[in-house]
């Protein structure tokens, strides 16, 4: 390749491009070329961020959607940053950097590549679900979690033979991060590839020493992260840890796709109830890849009960899969939770021998358990979580003002301002919601007349404070916030219902506020 123009050639020296034809069908974005089959393929471009700007896409006309395929798939290949997915609804996503990256895909796609009218939907952003408080009083919640606490959601199987107790806490914030950030080495070390798994902890930790072990450094992490957030004093410090320590041999499962942000325990409890039923105990499989414990050596009774008892184990981990993958409140991921299910398996009645007529049983249990998660949530005041991107702004002193209205109708938390030394200029740092970044940097362009700037790079997930199913109830809430069609709107609740009406989910609003209310719209001459 020699500028725009093409030459061909037999053969090219090292330091050159050269275009090669024939290989569209066999490369998706990037590839290693080689005359032999032991060379090492080389690693393809890494970002420092993933794109954060999703939308869907679908042509106007739609007998031209093999047009559109043909075109994103060429997309895909010009543009290394940008990703390409189809959503569980057959949506096909389009993810960029931003805005303006957005828009240059579009005008591609419409103008080069798929050569067809194409309709853009709203910025489809990522939320996630979660339960009120921040974790740090870990020995509190840890009790919680307990057989004999009494604060659980019981549900039981259409056949009566299945009952599930569910109990659900709150991970410290700390715990939940470093859960989050380790999702693919987790993957790989529950997955088994241990040796891939040693690489990617090391060059995501380079200042780890040659020879510690990666899998023991994640251990300890865990263990430290979580009762490094908790408020209680040294004395109980200890004692928490102890009891941390305990229940981190306990993990059966992360979530979602089994290696997320959330954990089940398995329950702790006498094998055989009182009433004959038998405790679906399950097995610390996390644990045991974490090293925490070491493979279990029991002896199973020999009774069918517990044979199949123990066929119902994977039914409870699928239901917890499904359950922290979608939660109640719009259909999101859960995210720093913790859940301990109960199951008890009572003896088949010489009634309950007849044909199933409520399906297979194990689909009966997963159902079970899938909704008894997502009624505990919804029991425990849930939250709605944001990303957050973390914005630094620049600006003279007289545009601060219009600045920070910019900022305030944004919902952005103001971290600190600062001059520059040795000029005039101040710089802003700030957190602003993915929600509401788009649009931001032409506003604030508009408001400030060109005299201030921003930079925007995802941050972090933060818990929204306020409660989606607020309404004013004492006379002390009703004074402060109004009645009826006087409540000022709450956010988490306009986010929720926004999410659950794009995604086609049942949305409780009032068309008409007050039915005997008569509004006459006097004509005065």
């Amino acid at each position: 390749m020699m500028g725009q123009g093409l030459k061909p050639v037999n053969e090219v020296k090292a330091g050159n491009v050269v275009a090669i034809r024939g290989l569209g069908p066999y490369i998706s974005k990037s590839a290693t070329l080689s005359s032999t089959r032991n060379c090492w393929p080389l690693a393809s471009m890494e970002f420092q961020v993933s794109p954060t700007l999703r939308v869907a896409i679908e042509p106007s006309d739609p007998s031209d959607m093999s047009a559109l395929m043909k075109g994103l798939r060429l997309l895909n290949r010009a543009d290394p940053f940008v990703e390409i997915t189809v959503s569980a609804r057959g949506e096909h996503v389009l993810a960029a950097a931003g805005e303006v990256h957005l828009e240059r895909c579009i005008k591609d796609l419409t103008d080069r590549f798929a050569r067809v009218n194409i309709e853009v939907s709203s910025p489809l952003v990522s939320y996630r679900e979660t339960i009120e408080g921040d974790g740090s009083n870990l020995l509190e919640s840890l009790r919680s979690l307990s057989l004999n606490a009494s604060d659980y959601v019981e549900k039981r199987t259409p056949n009566g033979r299945c009952v599930i107790r569910v109990h659900v806490m709150k991970l410290p914030h700390s715990l939940t991060k470093l859960l989050d950030e380790s999702t693919d080495l987790l993957g790989d070390i529950i997955g088994g590839k241990g040796s891939h798994s040693i690489k990617i902890l090391e060059s995501q930790s380079p200042s780890l020493e040659e020879n510690v072990d990666p899998v023991e450094a994640l251990k300890s992490q865990l263990v430290e992260a979580g009762v490094s957030s908790s408020s209680e004093t040294e004395n109980d410090r200890e004692k928490c840890k102890a009891e941390w320590a305990k229940l981190l041999k306990r993990i059966w499962a992360l979530g979602p796709r089994e290696k997320g942000p959330n954990i089940l325990f398995a329950p702790d409890g006498k094998r055989i109830c009182e009433d004959g039923s038998i405790l679906v105990r399950g097995s610390p499989h996390v644990s045991q890849r974490l090293g925490f414990t070491e493979d279990s050596t029991e002896t199973p009774p020999d009774s069918a009960l517990y044979s199949e008892a123990l066929t119902l184990e994977s039914s409870i981990v699928s239901g917890f899969q499904l359950a922290t993958a979608s939660g109640p409140l719009c259909d999101e991921p859960m995210w720093g939770l913790a859940f301990t299910i109960e199951s008890h398996l009572a003896e088949d009645s010489e009634t309950e021998k007849q044909p199933e007529n409520f399906g297979i049983f194990t689909g009966q249990v997963m159902t079970a358990v899938k909704d008894a998660c997502r009624a505990a949530v919804l029991q425990t005041n849930p939250r709605i979580v944001e990303a957050m991107y973390f914005c630094e702004l620049n600006t003279a002193p007289e545009y601060l003002g219009p600045m920070y209205a910019v900022l305030s109708r944004r919902r952005a938390r103001v971290l600190k301002e600062e001059m520059q030394e040795g000029s005039s200029l101040f710089t802003v740092h700030a957190y602003v919601p993915v929600s509401e970044s788009f649009g931001f940097a032409e506003e604030l362009r508009k408001g400030t007349s060109g005299g201030a700037s921003a930079l925007m790079v995802l941050s972090h997930w933060e818990m929204l404070e306020e409660d989606p199913f607020f309404v004013p109830k004492t006379e002390e809430e009703i004074e402060e916030f109004g009645d009826g069609a006087s409540v000022l709107p709450n956010t988490a609740r306009k986010l929720i219902n926004a999410v659950r009406r794009r995604k086609g989910l049942h949305v409780e609003e009032k068309v008409v506020q007050h039915a005997t209310k008569q509004r006459t719209l006097a004509r005065k001459v």
